[in-house]
C-alpha cells in the first residue's frame, strides 16, 4: 500500500468517528445556565434528572463507579465540577485545570451533561439544576463534623427545589483523597536524609520530642499586621496609562505577624501569652480578639492616632499570584509607649520561661526593649524579618544574645554583607558573637542548616512538594521550632519538625489555618514509614 492510500484510508475509516466522538462531547460541555434550560424540556420528556456535584481532578476507579451508579437512578446525569478560582482561594491546586477536568467527565458514557459550576458550594450548583435525585460525591472521603454540616445543607436545598437526597455505596472503592505528596517529588536529598534519620529516631521519639515542646511556658512579643487580601481578575492595560487594570473579586483578612506565631504554637502549646501593640486608628481589635486562640493569655498596648498595621496584597485569582503590595502603617513608636511597653514586659516577664520574638522591623522592638530583652534570665527565641520597608535595617546584630536564631539565608547574609561565604562560617561566626547555643537557618527550596553548640550541623532537606503561598510559613515554622529549641530538643529533630511544620504551611493561603498537632503527626508518619522516595530529577 502506498503512502497516499494509506492516508485516504486512515482519513476514510477514522476521522468521521473520531469528528462524531468530538462532536458528542462539545454537546456535553455546556454553561451551566444552557443545562438548566434545556433540562426543563428533558424533565417534561418524562427523564428523571440526576444532579452530582464535586472537584473530580482525578477520575480514579472509585469516580467511575460512582457516575455509573448515579446514571442508574435517572434517565439524565449532570456533572457539574468546582471551578479554579474557588479552588485556588481554598489552597488547593488541582493537577487538571476546569477545562481538562470537564473533558475527561464528557468522554464518559454515563455522563449526559458538564458544566462547571459558578462556586464551588455545591447548594449553589443544585439551585441551578433543580435535580429530581442529587447524589453526594466527596473527593477526600473525609468525615467529622464539617463533613456533615456540608451534606445538611446539601440535603436541605435538595428538598427545597422538590429533589430526593440519596447516598451512594462505594462498591468497594471509597472515595480517596488525591495525595499531592507524591513521592516521586521528593529529591534524592531528602531521600537519603529520610534513611539516616529514621535509623537514628523512631516516630515515637519524634512524637515524644512534641510531648515535651507542648509543655513550654511562652510570651510572644512582636508586631501585630493584619495580612489583607484582595482577590482581583486582570481585564487587561488601562487606556490611558502603562497600568494594568483589574477587576476586584473578593476579599480576606488574616490575623499574621505576632497573631499568627502565637496562633501556631497554640495548637501544641497550652501556657501561652502575646504582648503586642495596636493602633487606634484602624484597630481592627475586634478582629484580631476573634481570630486570636482564646488560650493566648493577651496583652495589648494601644498608640493614639496610629493605624495598626495592614499589608494588603492584590491577588490574581487564577493564578493564585500576587501582583503588588501596599502596607499601611506608622513607622515611629511614640515614647509614652515604648515606657508602657517596657513596663508592661518587665512585668510579665518572670511568668514565662521563655520569650519568642517576632520583629519585623516596624519600630515596636526598640533599643529599649531589646535591652531588656537580652538582659533578661529567660530563653530567648529571636527571628529579624527582612522585608520591603526595612530592607537591610533589621539585624539580627541588634540583639546582645539570642538562644535560638531562627531566619532565612538571605537575612543572614544581609547581615555579613556577602553573598558567596561559606554559610556554616557564618553560622559559627554569628552563634559565636550572639552566645547563640541553636540556629536554624531557612533555604527555600534547599531546606534548612541546623546549628547546635555541642552537636553541630544538619542539613535538612526540604519535605515541600506544593506551595500554594509563601506567607506564614515562616512563621510557623519559628512558632514549633522555638517550642522545641526552647526545651533543648535534639537539633536533628526540631529542623526535621520545623521543616515538616513548613512544608504543610506553604499549601494554605496565608495565615488562614494553622498546622493542627493531628495533621502533623499524619505528615510525619507519611515521612517515616516510606521505604523510599522516587526522585523526579
Amino acid at each position: 500500500m502506498t503512502l497516499e492510500t494509506t492516508a485516504t484510508a486512515w482519513i476514510d475509516c477514522g476521522l468521521p468517528a473520531a469528528a462524531a466522538e468530538l462532536t458528542l462531547q462539545t454537546t456535553k460541555l455546556q454553561p451551566i445556565e444552557s443545562i438548566s434550560g434545556q433540562l426543563i424540556r428533558r424533565r417534561a420528556e418524562g427523564c428523571v434528572i440526576v444532579h452530582t456535584h464535586g472537584m473530580f481532578d482525578l477520575l480514579h476507579i472509585g469516580a467511575v463507579r460512582h457516575l455509573e451508579q448515579a446514571r442508574r437512578l435517572g434517565g439524565v446525569l449532570v456533572v457539574t465540577i468546582t471551578p479554579d478560582a474557588d479552588l485556588f482561594r481554598a489552597g488547593t491546586r488541582p493537577l487538571f485545570n476546569q477545562d481538562l477536568r470537564a473533558e475527561a467527565l464528557a468522554a464518559l458514557s454515563c455522563v449526559d451533561y458538564v458544566a462547571v459550576a459558578k462556586t464551588g458550594q455545591a447548594p449553589d450548583a443544585i439551585q441551578s439544576i433543580c435535580p429530581d435525585v442529587y447524589v453526594p460525591w466527596e473527593e477526600s472521603g473525609a468525615g467529622g463534623a464539617d463533613s456533615r454540616q456540608v451534606r445538611e445543607a446539601e440535603t436541605a436545598v435538595v428538598r427545597a427545589v422538590g429533589g430526593r437526597f440519596v447516598a451512594l455505596a462505594s462498591k468497594g472503592v471509597k472515595p480517596v483523597k488525591l495525595n499531592y505528596h507524591a513521592a516521586s517529588a521528593f529529591t534524592p536529598e531528602a531521600s537519603e536524609f529520610l534513611n539516616v534519620f529514621r535509623s537514628h529516631y523512631s516516630q515515637e521519639d519524634v512524637a515524644a520530642v512534641l510531648d515535651v515542646a507542648g509543655t513550654a511556658s511562652v510570651l510572644y512579643l512582636g508586631e501585630t499586621i493584619i495580612d489583607e487580601y484582595q482577590y482581583c481578575e486582570s481585564i487587561g492595560k488601562s487606556g490611558k496609562e502603562p497600568v494594568l487594570a483589574v477587576r476586584y473579586v473578593a476579599e480576606e483578612k488574616f490575623a499574621g505577624g505576632v497573631l499568627a506565631t502565637a496562633n501556631q504554637s497554640a495548637a501544641f502549646c497550652d501556657r501561652i501569652g502575646m504582648l503586642t501593640l495596636l493602633g487606634t486608628k484602624d484597630s481592627h481589635e475586634e478582629f484580631v480578639r476573634e481570630k486570636l486562640n482564646p488560650k493566648i493569655d493577651t496583652s495589648f498596648l494601644y498608640m493614639a492616632g496610629a493605624r495598626t498595621i495592614v499589608k494588603r496584597r492584590m491577588v490574581e485569582t487564577y493564578p493564585f499570584q500576587k501582583l503588588f503590595e501596599v502596607y499601611f502603617m506608622d513607622q515611629e513608636i511614640p515614647e509614652a509607649v515604648n515606657k508602657a511597653l517596657y513596663a508592661r514586659l518587665q512585668a510579665i516577664l518572670p511568668n514565662y520561661d521563655a520569650v519568642v520574638v517576632t520583629d519585623y522591623g516596624h519600630g515596636m522592638l526598640t533599643p529599649e526593649i531589646i535591652e531588656l530583652l537580652c538582659g533578661s534570665n529567660r530563653f530567648l527565641a529571636v527571628n529579624t524579618q527582612t522585608n520591603a520597608a526595612n530592607q537591610g535595617f533589621n539585624s539580627p546584630s541588634k540583639y546582645a544574645r539570642a538562644d535560638f536564631l531562627c531566619l532565612s539565608e538571605k537575612e543572614l547574609r544581609l547581615e555579613v554583607r556577602n553573598r558567596t561565604k561559606d554559610l556554616r562560617l557564618i553560622v559559627a561566626e554569628l552563634a559565636e558573637r550572639l552566645s547563640c547555643k541553636q540556629m536554624m537557618v531557612t533555604r527555600g527550596r534547599s531546606g534548612s542548616l541546623c546549628y547546635h553548640a555541642k552537636e553541630g550541623f544538619f542539613a535538612i532537606p526540604s519535605f515541600t512538594t506544593r506551595i500554594v503561598d509563601r506567607i506564614g510559613a515562616g512563621d510557623a515554622l519559628l512558632a514549633v521550632a522555638s517550642l522545641c529549641a526552647a526545651k533543648d530538643v535534639p537539633m536533628e529533630i526540631t529542623g526535621f519538625i520545623g521543616n515538616a511544620v513548613g512544608a504543610q504551611a506553604v499549601e494554605t493561603v496565608g495565615n488562614r489555618n494553622v498546622v493542627t498537632p493531628e495533621a502533623l503527626a499524619r505528615q510525619i508518619n507519611d515521612l517515616m514509614s516510606y521505604d523510599h522516595w522516587i526522585s523526579t530529577q
